[in-house]
């Protein structure tokens, strides 16, 4: 009997797991911008609270949160702009420079083994012939811009307001979670694990926005000495993109031999992407645990499975709050409620 109930209990963990995922992926319109808000709001809290302590009307602190988030934004957008239109001017001279590889790669295989070079040679003429017959990839025309911009105008709003109202009412939303989710003796006690939880996660962020600062300074710095342009922007690049572990460092670095082909020739041109992984190792091994410390350790294969679920449910949003909801959890679901630091993965 007690088996049957254990997997009755199975059984309904399972179907509401999997309806709690298809409700999710419902939500694509609305609960990415609405999630991403949250966990912003979650990082900004101790600007409210400065704010708050002071005398100021909460309203005060939510505005300044708000404000600052988006012109942060504004100026990501700015900073972006100048990388993304050298990469395009660029992708023709690379693309020429990767063939070029191709071409000498395939004629040392044709050198050692003549076999091997007509399977080659084959199978890029079939290749070729397919790519010869396909129609180029289609640029983005101003009537698909104006179908999007509702969908794109709509979740921006909601960030915002999801983001103003969060910052100004924490307190009643704690309260009322606390009063809710608690036995009557225990309300108190969770309304304490919820600011804790929050306290921990904004100082965590906090440490880890220093880290990938310095981090971009260096990159930047390294780039410029390697004289590769716009070294200032890539540092920025840098600095945002080693926020999703794992997956943005890698991303960077394919990024970095990009640039390397095309301002470089031979092999220099991998001399960015591998001074990069140099500067990441450093950090993720010496500079995060030494700084950071080790008083919270987070399974990386659960770090890894939060993002590649995040990234498959919505997208980029998802990459970005994965990490973030992950922790909040694992904070809140502390045995004790004292203080205690949280460690990036390594």
């Amino acid at each position: 009997m007690k088996r049957l109930d254990r997997l009755a209990q199975v059984s309904l963990i399972f179907i509401g797991a999997i309806t709690l995922i298809f409700a999710l992926s419902l939500g694509k319109t609305i609960l990415p911008p609405l999630t991403l808000a949250l966990v912003a709001g979650v990082v900004l809290s101790p600007l409210s609270d400065f704010w708050e302590d002071r005398g100021y009307s909460p309203v005060w602190g939510a505005l300044i949160g708000l404000v600052g988030t988006l012109l942060v934004m504004a100026a990501l957008v700015f900073v972006f702009q100048p990388v993304v239109i050298r990469l395009v001017e660029q992708a023709p001279r690379v693309w020429a420079d990767i063939r070029e590889i191709v071409e000498a790669a395939r004629g040392f295989v044709r050198g050692v083994s003549r076999e091997a070079g007509e399977a080659v040679s084959t199978a890029a003429g079939t290749t070729a012939e397919g790519e010869g017959g396909e129609e180029g990839v289609q640029m983005p025309t101003v009537t698909d811009a104006l179908l999007v911009a509702p969908a794109v105008l709509s979740q921006i709003v909601i960030f915002i307001g999801t983001l103003f109202f969060f910052l100004l009412t924490r307190s009643q939303i704690y309260d009322w979670l606390s009063l809710r989710l608690s036995r009557r003796g225990e309300r108190a006690e969770l309304a304490v694990r919820l600011r804790l939880a929050e306290r921990n996660v904004s100082r965590y962020f906090l440490t880890i926005t220093m880290i990938n600062a310095g981090l971009g300074t260096a990159t930047a710095i390294m780039l410029q000495l390697l004289g590769v342009p716009n070294a200032i922007v890539l540092g920025v690049v840098a600095f945002l993109a080693n926020f999703v572990v794992y997956l943005g460092p890698a991303i960077f670095f394919v990024v970095l031999l990009f640039v390397g082909v095309a301002e470089f020739d031979g092999i220099l041109s991998l001399a960015p992407g591998v001074a990069f992984l140099g500067l990441n190792a450093t950090e993720a091994q010496f500079v995060t645990p030494g700084l950071v410390g080790r008083h919270m350790q987070v399974n990386p294969l659960l770090v890894f499975l939060s993002l590649v679920f995040g990234l498959w449910l919505w997208g980029p949003i998802g990459g970005i709050v994965a990490i973030p909801l992950l922790l909040w959890v694992m904070v809140l679901s502390q045995v004790t409620t004292k203080p205690f630091s949280a460690a990036k993965p390594a």
